[in-house]
């Protein structure tokens, strides 16, 4: 993955290509909530704009400049809450899934947290039930469960999902 991709942090100008790779993942099914024609460029350029102020945006890009990955988290809200990320969504474009661009998402966000955010304490994030591969690496990751939203994602085929919620809190932080 590291001679393939290199994690850079997120820009306005990749706001069209994000827009477009997280169509992609939208029509490859199963990760997203969005439907790709639910993904807009304002959509898209909302969370970047949120995340660059006060939160992560990282992207991974292969050599050619293509975004192969995103993931964002920023503020959930009012000042109680101000030591937690949240809307974390992560999505890595189908062709590249499976050869280790989450993860390294993942690590190079929760890397700037402990770096950078000395304040938060806790990423949040939910991940559909039935998405067992993608849990196991949030495990992995250390996000821990923290519950069960049934019948929270309505899928394509018009059946419910619970959706998980899940955490990652700062090591050595209060539990």
């Amino acid at each position: 993955m590291q001679a393939e991709t290199r994690i850079r942090d997120a820009t306005a100008s990749d706001v069209d290509p994000i827009a477009e790779l997280y169509r992609a993942v939208g029509r490859a099914g199963g990760g997203l909530a969005r439907t790709p024609e639910e993904v807009t460029i304002a959509y898209v350029s909302d969370f970047v704009e949120a995340a660059r102020h006060g939160g992560v945006d990282l992207v991974a890009e292969t050599s050619d400049g293509t975004i192969a990955g995103e993931i964002h988290a920023y503020p959930i809200g009012p000042a109680a809450l101000a030591h937690v990320l949240g809307q974390l969504t992560v999505a890595v474009h189908p062709d590249w899934q499976g050869r280790g661009v989450g993860r390294a998402l993942f690590r190079a966000l929760l890397d700037r947290v402990e770096r950078d955010f000395p304040h938060v304490v806790r990423v949040e994030l939910k991940a559909r039930e039935t998405n067992s591969r993608a849990i196991g690496m949030y495990e992995s990751l250390g996000f821990q469960k923290e519950g069960r939203m049934v019948n929270r994602v309505r899928l394509g085929d018009g059946s419910l999902d619970a959706d998980i919620p899940m955490a990652w809190h700062r090591p050595g932080s209060p539990a």
